[in-house]
């Protein structure tokens, strides 16, 4: 028997079963080529950003910002459109495009979440439904059954059971997997605002500094 014959024996309860690896292997792809686009050079953004504001360019560090794209070039492009406002503002501004940054990255994740905790409770109510009709086809026949027919009858009320508890594992793996790359991601994020926020406060202060020796 193969194993598409075997998740048929299991009814109906396997097609909703087999929707839900659909979508969690569809969420998998979906982020991983997604945050895989997201990926910069982390370290040589930061030092080209830096370059531009000690030479006072700060128009042209946000034009670098929009052509480079992804979270960590947004952050930072909201943080140089407000270098001119107090310390406690452009970290508001960080911290706010921050957020939302981390909700794109989460994206989907909810969802993937909520498949792994669902899928093995939709085994298990298969394997129920299952149990009674095998049960039900008892009774209708009179009790007069033997060894084989009952077994035959357990083993594919089981069949959701198994199903949905590899749904279920592989839904977890796949987002403990994912959710540690945008865990990275928004560390990431948090260095090079630190970083940012202290650069732009230096050069705000040398400006100033300049501009009182004239």
């Amino acid at each position: 028997m193969s194993l598409l014959d075997i998740m048929m024996k299991g009814g109906v309860v396997m097609i909703l079963i087999y929707i839900l690896s659909i979508v969690s292997l569809f969420i998998l792809v979906e982020r991983l080529i997604t945050l895989r686009k997201l990926r910069i050079n982390t370290r040589s953004f930061v030092l080209q950003i830096r370059n531009l504001l000690l030479r006072n360019q700060v128009q042209e560090a946000i034009l670098l910002c929009r052509q480079t794209g992804g979270p960590i070039a947004r952050l930072t492009q909201a943080a140089l459109q407000n270098a001119d406002r107090p310390r406690m503002e452009i970290k508001d501004a960080i911290e706010t495009a921050g957020k939302a940054e981390i909700y794109h990255l989460e994206k989907y994740l909810g969802t993937l979440a909520t498949i792994a905790s669902i899928a093995p409770m939709v085994g298990f109510f298969g394997t129920v439904t299952g149990m009674i009709r095998a049960f039900m086809a008892i009774q209708a026949r009179g009790g007069n059954v033997d060894a084989t027919v009952l077994a035959g009858g357990i083993w594919e009320a089981l069949v959701t059971t198994a199903a949905g508890l590899v749904v279920g594992i592989l839904s977890l793996i796949f987002y403990n997997y994912i959710q540690g790359k945008v865990e990275h991601f928004v560390f990431e994020m948090e260095e090079t605002s630190a970083e940012l926020l202290d650069a732009l406060i230096s050069e705000k202060g040398v400006a100033q500094h300049e501009f009182a020796n004239k």
